[in-house]
C-alpha cells in the first residue's frame, strides 16, 4: 500500500513536470527555437531515466530522491537553458553543481553499500571507506562532466563554461626577463576591436577558468556534506531516516504487490 501512495507521489511530480515541458517545446515552436525544442525533448527523455534503471536493475530509487531528479532536470535544462536562469540569476549554476555533488555521492555510495551488504561478497567495506568511495565518485562525476563542458565549447561553439570578468592578471608572463616571478597588473584600459571594454564591461574575460573552479568546489562541498551523512548512516546501520530519502536501495519484489 505504501509503495503505491509512493509510485503516485512520484508520477504526480514527474508528469506535472512533464507538462511544463511539452508547453515549452510548444512555445518553442512557435518562436522557431529549433535548439529549444530540442532540449525540450532530452529533458523528456531524460525524465525516463530513473523508471528505465529501475526495471532493469531491479533498484529502488526513494521517492524524495527521484523527485529532486526530476526537479534538478528541470531546473538544468528548462529553466537555466532556456529560460536564461543561468545569467539572470546569481548562483544559479553553483546551486545546481552542489546539489549534483550531494546527489552523485548518494548514488555512489548505495552502488557500493549494495555490494558491502550482499552475501556474494566476503570483503565488507568499512563506513570510513564507503564514504570516501562515495566522496570519490562524486569528484569523479563532476570533472567528467566538466570535460563536457570544455568540449561542447571547444568543438560545438557553446558557453557552457560561462565567462567571468576579471579586472587584474598574476603571471610570470609578464617578467620581463623570463624567470618564475609573478607580477601583478590591473587592467585600467582595455579595447576589443575598437570597443572599450573596461567602459562596457569592466574587465577583461577569463574563458571558463574561474566558472569550472568554482563547480567544482561546489561540487566538492556536497560531496563531503552527503559523505558524512552516508558514514553516520552506516555506523547507525540505517536508523537515520534523512540518508534513506536519498540512498537507492534493491528492489525487494514483494513490496510490490
Amino acid at each position: 500500500m505504501l509503495f503505491q501512495k509512493e509510485k503516485k507521489r512520484r508520477l504526480t511530480v514527474r508528469g506535472t513536470l512533464s507538462l511544463l515541458v511539452l508547453a515549452t517545446i510548444i512555445r518553442q515552436f512557435f518562436l522557431h527555437n529549433y535548439e529549444g525544442i530540442f532540449v525540450g525533448v532530452l529533458t523528456l527523455i531524460l525524465f525516463g531515466v530513473p523508471t528505465f534503471i529501475e526495471r532493469k536493475t531491479d533498484i529502488d530509487l526513494p521517492p524524495v530522491l527521484e523527485g529532486i531528479i526530476y526537479c534538478f532536470i528541470f531546473a538544468a535544462e528548462i529553466l537555466g537553458e532556456l529560460n536564461s536562469f543561468y545569467t539572470k540569476i546569481p548562483y544559479w549554476d553553483s546551486m545546481l553543481h552542489t546539489i549534483n555533488g550531494f546527489l552523485m555521492a548518494a548514488i555512489g555510495f548505495a552502488l557500493v553499500d549494495i555490494f558491502n551488504r550482499s552475501d556474494r561478497f566476503s570483503v565488507k567495506l568499512s563506513p570510513l571507506f564507503l564514504a570516501i568511495v562515495a566522496f570519490c565518485f562524486s569528484m569523479t562525476v563532476g570533472v567528467l562532466w566538466e570535460f563536457f563542458e570544455f568540449a561542447m565549447d571547444t568543438y560545438i561553439g557553446t558557453d557552457m563554461q560561462k565567462d567571468w570578468i576579471v579586472t587584474a592578471i598574476n603571471s610570470v608572463k609578464f617578467d620581463p626577463n623570463g624567470l618564475n616571478v609573478v607580477h601583478h597588473v590591473d587592467i585600467n584600459s582595455l579595447v576589443v576591436n575598437g570597443e572599450d571594454w573596461i567602459a562596457k564591461y569592466g574587465g577583461y574575460i577569463d574563458i571558463g577558468l574561474i566558472d569550472t573552479m568554482k563547480d567544482l568546489l561546489v561540487n566538492f562541498i556536497g560531496a563531503v556534506i552527503f559523505s558524512i551523512i552516508g558514514f553516520f548512516y552506516v555506523k547507525s546501520r540505517g536508523k537515520g531516516k534523512f540518508a534513506s530519502q536519498f540512498i537507492p536501495k534493491v528492489l525487494n519484489k514483494k513490496n510490490e504487490r
